[in-house]
């Protein structure tokens, strides 16, 4: 995980490519995560994780919403099967199954724990 600082994104700013194979992942952060930028990777074989697959990474932004401000990184255009979340190089934060045509979240809990998905 790598700190950026970038400003709240807009209405209209996120573009998502989902298709029969291709979804998108959604990781809902706290605010102190903002600007972070979280690596994500494929599991290889769909099953087993690996510190070496190559990893995908984007920042927690603002975004806000009608019921409030909320904070999370998007990653649009994934293949369909399984990805872990790393909390930083060598640890794991998480694993979600990205299903094609379907929108995925992940929710980061404190550094204590590992977060909840839904």
């Amino acid at each position: 995980m790598s700190e950026h600082r970038y400003g709240p994104t807009s209405v209209g700013t996120v573009l998502l490519d989902l298709g029969a194979e291709t979804g998108a992942l959604v990781l809902y952060t706290p605010e102190d995560l903002a600007g972070a930028e979280i690596e994500i990777s494929p599991d290889a074989q769909g099953a087993v994780r690996t510190h070496a697959a190559v990893r995908t990474h984007a920042a927690v932004r603002a975004r806000p919403a009608p019921s409030g401000t909320k904070y999370a990184a998007v990653y649009e255009g994934l293949a369909a099967g399984g990805y872990t979340i790393w909390r930083d190089h060598d640890t794991p934060a998480g694993h979600v199954t990205i299903t094609g045509g379907q929108i995925t979240s992940f929710h980061w809990c404190g550094q204590g724990t590992l977060p909840l998905t839904r």
